[in-house]
């Protein structure tokens, strides 16, 4: 087989698990429109339409399917032999891609960055940050982290520090007109900044004691998918919010902000790093995995 033969095959590949010129460009380092002409070469070498374009989306035809079906196994075969490489190397080597939560990431990586690069010179690590759900499949990453509850079927997931938790927070401004919480139930009478995910849909603040679990669903004037925004909201004074408690602890710890119902403390939550079960694990996600893993 010709070296431009597998760089067509390769370029197809990866449009065709992207769905995308442009995303299969990045991924390859190369512009969409290499990536077009490099697919156009392989079908009219092979005499086969193998995708459908539109402006808007790309899909495969029943070839194109076919096709996929029997790469995806031999470039998994492939990159399994460049990874057993690693093994002459002192130290792993490569780029790995994770893609995290915006609200978590900080938490996650701050302590492990530093350490992870300075025993893996020749690794290339990528993390972005995004707090709408990601097909990591899709778009092109080794990796992502989550917690345990949005995990999907196919997935190898491995437990991951810090373990977090949400905080009721206010103001001392705020709660000096608004007599703080005793219980969940009294979060009715309060202005309540309401969580949603990108998508806009809300998620309800959680609470548990004594195996009790309460669910409340705040009507607030305030809807944040961010939660820097959602403890700047609450240093203004605007009202109460529930974030992440590692994100609020420094307001609290100077007096700026304090915690509510803290005798009903949401549950902690396992976030994971997880990746493809049946795709090679490489060197360098290996590392990745084994400085975040619990």
């Amino acid at each position: 087989m010709r070296a431009a033969d597998l760089s067509e095959l390769a370029a197809f590949d990866a449009v065709a698990r992207h769905r995308s010129f442009r995303r299969a460009g990045e991924e390859r380092g190369v512009t969409a429109s290499a990536i077009s002409h490099a697919v156009s070469n392989l079908e009219a070498r092979v005499g086969i339409r193998l995708l459908n374009r539109t402006t808007r989306s790309v899909s495969l035809t029943d070839a194109g399917a076919m096709l996929l079906a029997q790469l995806s196994p031999a470039f998994g075969d492939i990159g399994s032999a460049l990874d057993a490489l690693n093994q002459f190397r002192d130290t792993p080597f490569g780029k790995v891609r994770i893609n995290a939560p915006s609200s978590v990431a900080p938490f996650v990586f701050r302590s492990v960055m530093a350490p992870l690069i300075t025993a893996n010179p020749n690794l290339e690590v990528e993390i972005v940050t995004t707090d709408r759900l990601v097909d990591i499949v899709e778009e092109g990453f080794d990796a992502g982290i989550r917690l345990g509850e949005s995990l999907r079927d196919g997935m190898t997931a491995v437990k991951i520090n810090p373990r977090l938790r949400f905080a009721v927070v206010g103001s001392p401004a705020y709660l000096a007109t608004h007599p703080a919480p005793k219980s969940p139930e009294d979060l009715q009478s309060h202005v309540c900044l309401r969580n949603i995910y990108p998508s806009g849909t809300p998620y309800p603040w959680e609470f548990s004691r004594a195996g009790k679990i309460i669910e409340f669903q705040p009507s607030g004037p305030l809807s944040l998918d961010d939660h820097e925004l959602m403890v700047e909201a609450a240093l203004s004074g605007i009202g109460l919010a529930y974030v992440w408690e590692e994100r609020a602890r420094p307001h609290i710890a100077d007096g700026r902000l304090v915690e509510c119902l803290a005798s009903w403390s949401a549950p902690m939550e396992w976030l994971y790093i997880y990746y493809p079960t049946r795709r090679y694990i490489s060197a360098g996600l290996r590392a990745v995995i084994e400085a975040l893993r619990v």
